[in-house]
């Protein structure tokens, strides 16, 4: 088979390993920079120009779009769907996933535990109070709709505190929202590795003692564990509710079960790898061999 990573940077650990992986698996290879990459819209003839040429013979694609490129990287993904090349993350969940409100409406639809969130549009500093009351706050999380790595996640002790953060977001026209906090955690969270319904690889993730996030590019740390049968069906139903086939499901130990803070449609492989020393690029690229084999390729759906 032909494969290709699609990545804007072909460098990366995640990128390279999958890589290793297609090449250890007798399988040609390639990395795809799909900001590089120009859509040919034509009647009964899609096609993707790279670098002058048509990619044409393309079995797979396993797309890696980063979060500030998501429209145009989906309509690469998009455009391969129509083409009818397989890919380990529809165009459509990729979006879905990367809006944090649409991904958390999506999950509460399919009755996945979630931590209390209050979305408002701009509201006066009245409704402020009574929107971390909701939440069971202070102290409150407060979170951009779109952010990655922790980026964007400020933890607000006070009500005051929580009402100037607020502002301030909107002062930049950015839209947020409001979550408790379940100090149960301790600092700590669980990602979840899913691939093709089922959990391969599973950490809990700590962050530095007086840090809220436990984002390991936050300077956390990371140890692998067993999840409990809950955990570990709360993560495929996240992946599953999402349209997700590889994702990365990070969830809160919470008195009242796990809860999903998020659903990565482009989970790292060197945090995961390196806590488990699970070999999750060979999984990934296994699991393409089975559908195709199987002859399950993608559905066209745009």
């Amino acid at each position: 088979m032909r494969i290709a990573i699609l990545s804007a940077k072909p460098n990366l650990y995640s990128t390279q390993r999958l890589l290793e992986a297609v090449t250890k698996r007798g399988h040609e290879g390639l990395v795809v920079n799909h900001l590089n990459c120009q859509v040919m819209i034509e009647g009964g003839k899609p096609s993707v120009l790279y670098e002058g040429q048509e990619l044409d013979n393309l079995d797979a694609i396993v797309p890696r779009i980063g979060a500030s490129v998501t429209d145009y990287g989906c309509a690469v993904v998009r455009q391969f769907e129509m083409m009818k090349v397989f890919t380990t993350a529809k165009s459509q969940a990729i979006t879905r996933s990367r809006n944090k409100l649409r991904s958390l409406q999506v999950l509460s639809k399919a009755g996945v535990g979630l931590p209390k969130t209050i979305f408002a549009n701009h509201p006066r500093n009245g409704d402020v109070t009574q929107l971390i009351k909701l939440v069971g706050g202070p102290p409150v999380v407060i979170k951009l709709l779109e952010g990655t790595q922790g980026i964007g996640v400020v933890l607000a002790e006070t009500i005051q505190t929580a009402k100037s953060t607020i502002e301030a977001f909107y002062g930049l026209k950015k839209n947020v929202l409001v979550q408790e906090f379940v100090a149960e955690a301790k600092g700590s969270d669980i990602r979840a590795f899913v691939v093709g319904g089922r959990v391969i690889g599973a950490m809990r993730r700590q962050g530095l003692e007086g840090e809220f996030r436990s984002n390991i590019h936050r300077g956390g740390n990371a140890m692998m564990i067993q999840l409990t049968p809950d955990e570990e069906q709360t993560a495929i139903e996240a992946a599953r509710a999402l349209g997700l086939k590889v994702a990365g499901v990070d969830m809160l130990p919470s008195e009242r079960g796990p809860l999903v803070l998020e659903v990565n449609s482009s989970p790292g492989l060197e945090g995961i790898e390196t806590a488990t020393g699970i070999d999750i690029a060979s999984e990934i690229i296994a699991y393409i061999e089975d559908k195709i084999r199987a002859d399950e390729g993608d559905m066209v759906g745009v």
